[in-house]
């Protein structure tokens, strides 16, 4: 396995849940600073993905577009809890890797909340999103999550409703609950099902029509900027 999916393993399953909880002792609008130390850690896998080799900006420039997408994406359907902001995430790791597809979920979760409301609850959703744009990278990288649309849009459903999603209530039964309890996690998972479900469905309608397309122009990038696979390690 390399380095930087390493590091991202160890960013989303030790130093994330670390801040989260830290973020919860803090006082104010600590929301904040608990984002930033998340966007901090998650550049750790992409130092180490540069490690030895020069950074090439042209890589960038595609994560930060892939981004602006998925904010846009969120922002411009106006239906509430039916965005296809998952599917363009998803995407993102399925083309670039595990540790783009996090942190085109973490920003874009970050950066479409300016929008929206910054509140205690961007920094679990950053790293819900983030999760979901890493399990399609890990899935797609090992050749398991073949680039089928129906293959695809089944896994952005499932991972929507029971990846992200749960991820998502998680916030709600650390922030809303005075005291966690077994009984109230459940209610507060059995609550947001129905969004959850929504939210599965916008993911599997858009990587149904529009995954194909864009996986092609994503490979085209690939192909003409001489993004190899070993550089894909974003």
């Amino acid at each position: 396995m390399k380095k930087s999916s390493i590091g991202m393993l160890i960013v989303f399953f030790l130093l994330i849940p670390l801040t989260l909880f830290l973020g919860t002792k803090l006082r104010g609008r600590s929301y904040y600073i608990t984002s930033t130390l998340i966007i901090l850690e998650l550049m750790v896998p992409f130092f180490l993905a540069f490690e030895g080799r020069r950074p090439q900006a042209r890589q960038l420039v595609v994560i930060a577009v892939l981004c602006a997408i998925a904010i846009v994406s969120r922002l411009a359907i106006p239906i509430p809890h039916f965005k296809p902001i998952f599917a363009i995430i998803m995407i993102s790791g399925i083309a670039f890797g595990p540790e783009a597809g996090f942190m085109v979920g973490a920003v874009s979760a970050f950066g479409s909340n300016f929008f929206i409301s910054q509140g205690p609850y961007t920094p679990w959703q950053m790293m819900a999103y983030g999760a979901g744009g890493m399990l399609a990278g890990f899935l797609a990288q090992k050749r398991l999550l073949p680039k089928k649309p129906l293959v695809l849009a089944v896994f952005g459903f499932l991972a929507s409703l029971l990846w992200v999603g749960p991820l998502l209530d998680c916030s709600s039964v650390f922030l809303s609950l005075s005291k966690i309890s077994l009984s109230g996690a459940l209610a507060i998972f059995a609550s947001g099902f129905p969004t959850n479900l929504s939210q599965g469905l916008s993911t599997f309608l858009t990587m149904l029509l529009f995954s194909k397309p864009l996986l092609e122009k994503l490979d085209r990038i690939k192909l003409k900027y001489g993004m190899t696979e070993a550089d894909n390690g974003l």
